[in-house]
């Protein structure tokens, strides 16, 4: 089962996956309007450059825009989980060890206590991510069974990864089902809301040139929007 799952089965999740987000990004793009959108970007491209570069560098800066500000807890809450998120599963060494051996490349990795440490801390932050869902009720209204299978999807790779880790039980099953609940969330990736990993950059983008070209950015010009 190790063999198969560490073997086609990771180069068909890792295929959908990277296949799957091309896809889905050049269709995003492809979905502009012309007439609203890919016009005034080509006819104004530095403008809508520099809207683009400051919309992705504020969103990912805590407490870089006026949303992030007005909700400190979750703001911490939410950026606490996607650091983990990220740099769990691209710095943890035992990761690179095994994207060297199947990939022949592997990145930077980080020390075990520290990834241990984002681990605990993207799963608690998730727990409060799904409190918030439920105690909230302009969020409530808005949940369905498909948003907690998301964050079952993108949470359960650490919990099993970090019942492996401390070798709880079974560690052979821990690890399987480690290495199974990994593959499901990079299937589901391109797929699922679970695609804002590579989307966001796309409409944080897209938004910012907006604001940058039709919406103020060009004050004082006769531009029709």
């Amino acid at each position: 089962m190790y063999e198969l799952l560490t073997g086609i089965i990771f180069y068909i999740s890792i295929g959908v996956c990277v296949v799957g987000m091309i896809i889905r990004t050049a269709l995003y793009f492809r979905g502009l309007a012309w007439n609203l959108d890919r016009v005034a970007y080509k006819a104004f491209p530095k403008q809508g450059f520099q809207g683009a570069v400051r919309s992705i560098y504020k969103w990912l800066l805590p407490f870089g825009t006026h949303g992030w500000r007005k909700q400190p807890f979750m703001t911490v809450i939410f950026f606490s989980f996607h650091l983990g998120a990220v740099l769990v599963p691209l710095c943890l060494l035992a990761h690179n060890i095994f994207l060297e051996e199947k990939l022949g490349f592997h990145l930077i990795t980080m020390p075990n206590l520290l990834a241990d440490f984002l681990s605990w801390v993207a799963v608690i932050s998730a727990v409060f991510i799904v409190l918030r869902r439920i105690a909230l009720p302009e969020v409530r209204i808005l949940t369905t069974w498909y948003d907690y299978l998301i964050i079952a999807i993108s949470v359960a790779p650490f919990i099993t990864g970090l019942l492996a880790r401390y070798e709880v039980g079974d560690y052979s099953f821990w690890l399987i089902a480690h290495i199974v609940s990994g593959e499901i969330l990079l299937l589901a990736i391109p797929f699922t809301k679970l695609s804002h990993v590579f989307l966001f950059f796309a409409s944080r983008a897209q938004l910012g040139m907006d604001y940058g070209i039709k919406r103020g950015g060009l004050k004082g010009t006769k531009m029709a929007w």
